[in-house]
């Protein structure tokens, strides 16, 4: 793995594609500063080589041109006060004026460009787009894992312009061993952890799992279509009707290969998609018209909990209910405590997509896991064995 150690930075601009698409909210300000936090190792790394760095980012989903509530402006003040010292700010990506603050910048500088898709040419992959924002700088340093798995200018087709002058920043070469821990090397037994609401989102990361895990638990909303395909009343609860085979394909393969096959035994359920439904605890395939399954039961609980326990390698992805709703988090709080747990008795905990980094914010758990992934969509992609273009980019 080519890294940021690799290269001979002295001196040198490097142009370095980060995830800095934070949150902001009605007043602009950032929210949640985790993914520019991500980026200091690397950045600082730079520095201290004697280099200056170009910062690049997208924020938001600008429609191909200026729109100054998606600015990376509005993240300056943060980054500024991580980096304690001053940023210089580019009004634009590629402008004569922003190619004269980059040959003017001084080892220890930090300069930070505005938003890379107020240019349509970013996300299409557009090579002259590339190659002018590659004029800014010697080097290139790729640590933005969220969007590795898109083609975009600034993520893989600008690679091309640094032969032998690109690698990975320290937050990808985590993440990379991280999940080649998880896939490649596990300490056994494995045990992977799908939730969230759909099976078609998980299809293909199931199915390349079960070559590696020695356990699989199902949960969320997707274990209802497994819970119906089996012959289970799953009342009102989700369904992918067009999965149902699918999940019986699954779940012989599962068997063929020897893995464990966790699903619900018993379900809070609720007479409607409230917070303040009535609740009710039933057998899982069990379900009366008219209610839905929201969480999993204190039985699954219990039993999720165990196997989890006797893990040594754990893979986390969704849900185990509508987390969100404070009457339907229960048992995504208690999985997540015991992943916790399971990590601080010697195990390896890989945490992924959106919604379970969320749970393990939301519950303060952060700390007490291995690893958590920025990259939702790119993790799920790299678990599914693709290759990812920005991976693949550096590599060659």
């Amino acid at each position: 793995m080519r890294t940021i150690d690799n290269l001979a930075i002295a001196g040198k601009r490097v142009i370095m594609r980060v995830d800095f698409n934070v949150p902001l909210n009605d007043e602009l300000k950032v929210t949640d500063d985790t993914r520019i936090r991500g980026a200091l190792a690397s950045i600082n790394k730079i520095l201290a080589s004697g280099g200056s760095v170009i910062l690049m980012s997208h924020l938001g989903r600008p429609k191909d041109s200026y729109d100054e509530k998606f600015s990376l402006i509005h993240i300056l003040p943060n980054l500024e006060k991580l980096l304690d010292k001053k940023v210089i700010f580019a009004n634009d990506c590629i402008s004569p004026e922003t190619v004269s603050l980059a040959k003017n910048l001084k080892p220890g500088d930090v300069m930070l460009l505005e938003n890379l898709r107020f240019y349509k040419e970013e996300k299409a992959g557009d090579r002259d787009f590339a190659g002018k924002l590659a004029m800014l700088a010697d080097l290139y340093v790729n640590d933005a894992f969220g969007t590795a798995h898109r083609a975009h200018a600034s993520t893989s087709i600008i690679a091309d312009f640094f032969p032998g002058k690109k690698a990975f920043g320290y937050l990808i070469q985590n993440e990379l061993k991280s999940m080649n821990r998880v896939l490649e090397t596990p300490a056994k037994p494995l045990t992977a952890i799908m939730g969230g609401a759909k099976v078609s989102d998980k299809i293909l990361i199931l199915e390349n799992l079960l070559d590696k895990v020695d356990n699989l638990i199902i949960g969320g909303g997707m274990a209802y279509t497994f819970i119906k395909a089996r012959g289970g009343d799953i009342g009102s609860s989700l369904v992918e009707e067009d999965k149902l085979d699918t999940a019986i394909k699954i779940l012989s393969a599962a068997s063929k290969k020897n893995v464990n096959v966790y699903l619900p035994e018993d379900d809070v359920l609720a007479d409607a998609f409230d917070n303040n439904a009535n609740k009710n605890v039933a057998v899982s395939g069990e379900t009366p018209g008219g209610w839905m399954g929201l969480d999993i039961g204190p039985k699954t609980i219990k039993s999720f909990s165990d196997v989890i326990m006797a893990s040594k390698t754990i893979l986390w992805n969704g849900p185990m209910g509508v987390f969100e709703m404070s009457s339907f988090q229960e048992g995504t709080i208690q999985i997540a405590k015991a992943i916790a747990k399971a990590t601080s008795k010697g195990a390896f905990s890989l945490i992924g997509g959106g919604d379970s980094v969320a749970a393990i914010n939301k519950y303060d758990l952060k700390e007490k896991v291995s690893y958590v992934s920025t990259g939702g969509g790119a993790m799920l992609e790299y678990m599914e064995g693709k290759v990812l273009p920005g991976i693949k980019a550096i590599n060659n």
